[in-house]
């Protein structure tokens, strides 16, 4: 089958604009290289063509495309288990799907369909037919122009080129050599991924935690050991607090307690023969001063125990008088 010319100048953008899409592949993400699989991921893939392979469309609902595509491609297939890929244009995903035990020999492949799908490198427009063929095996990508729907065709090459060149559209054989690569998908797969990337950076982490540990006891064993101790400033203010202390003990030991005490007991005494009372004894500011009630026959303190007193005017309510002295 002859190429149109829009299929010879999709060849030459594929070759010349396209090329250096077409030479790089997938490169490793951040959880490929926290789980340590960088070094063994597949940067090159092989184009293949599943021989079972199903295609749609559904509506484009912000952040949930990829479980949407996962549901979508499983409902398709009858498993769980799929490898899809996926694009996104005019509010619809558009979708390539197979079951993952089609893949068992293929590991490290990709669909060159899926560069036909809206907005890769091998989409022009929904009015034309893309083709791919390998091995003997055919396929077809084309848009129904009544329904709008994406129809996958798959089959034996003799019997499905022919049955594709009947139909009324343009045709653009896709170039897998030229076009962009468009890895699978594996929701499983990408989040066994995640899970070992989840427990090598926990890994990490705790390595870390137990470094700084570890550098932290080192240096405190280093300051331990090895930082000289001033013992003179602590042994000078131990000793002015031991010293400060005995003469606060000394000091208690010289008060005038005792000798106010035996002062007092020796007016008790002593006006207790004459029948009088004390009644007042009084401390302050380095002089003593008391009061006592005595008979009014009491005529002064001279050659008494009392000291020196004075006999104050006026009768107490019992008929006795109030003297006061001082020392």
């Amino acid at each position: 089958m002859a190429l149109i010319s829009k299929d010879k100048d999709l060849v030459k953008k594929g070759g010349a604009e396209g090329g250096a899409k077409a030479v790089s592949g997938p490169k490793p993400g951040m959880a490929d290289y926290i789980a340590g699989e960088a070094k063994t991921f597949a940067r090159k893939l092989s184009p293949y063509l599943p021989y079972e392979l199903v295609g749609g469309s559904i509506p484009h609902v912000p952040g949930t495309e990829e479980e949407a595509v996962w549901n979508a491609a499983s409902q398709a297939t009858g498993t769980e288990r799929v490898h899809y890929a996926y694009t996104i244009e005019d509010g619809r995903i558009w979708y390539l799907a197979c079951p993952s035990s089609v893949m068992a020999s293929n590991p490290d492949s990709w669909c060159p369909l899926a560069a036909a799908l809206p907005g890769n490198s091998e989409y022009w427009d929904r009015e034309t037919v893309y083709l791919y063929e390998q091995e003997g095996v055919a396929s077809a990508l084309r848009w129904d122009p009544e329904t709008g729907r994406m129809q996958v065709f798959l089959g034996a090459a003799r019997t499905l080129l022919p049955r594709i060149q009947s139909m009324d559209a343009n045709f653009v054989t896709i170039n897998a050599e030229a076009a962009q690569v468009v890895p699978w998908h594996n929701r499983q797969l990408r989040t066994e991924k995640l899970s070992r990337a989840t427990s090598m950076a926990l890994l990490y982490v705790g390595l870390v935690i137990c470094a700084v540990a570890v550098v932290i006891l080192i240096v405190q064993n280093i300051i331990t050991n090895f930082v000289e101790r001033d013992l003179a400033r602590v042994r000078m203010e131990t000793d002015k607090v031991s010293t400060d202390l005995m003469m606060n003990a000394l000091n208690a030991l010289q008060s005038d307690t005792i000798k106010h005490m035996v002062r007092i007991q020796e007016l008790l005494d002593y006006l207790a023969q004459i029948d009088g009372t004390l009644v007042k004894y009084e401390i302050g500011k380095g002089k003593t001063t008391w009061e006592a009630l005595v008979p009014q026959s009491f005529s002064n303190c001279s050659g008494t125990p009392l000291g020196s007193c004075q006999i104050l005017p006026g009768l107490e309510p019992d008929g006795r008088v109030r003297i006061r002295g001082t020392r």
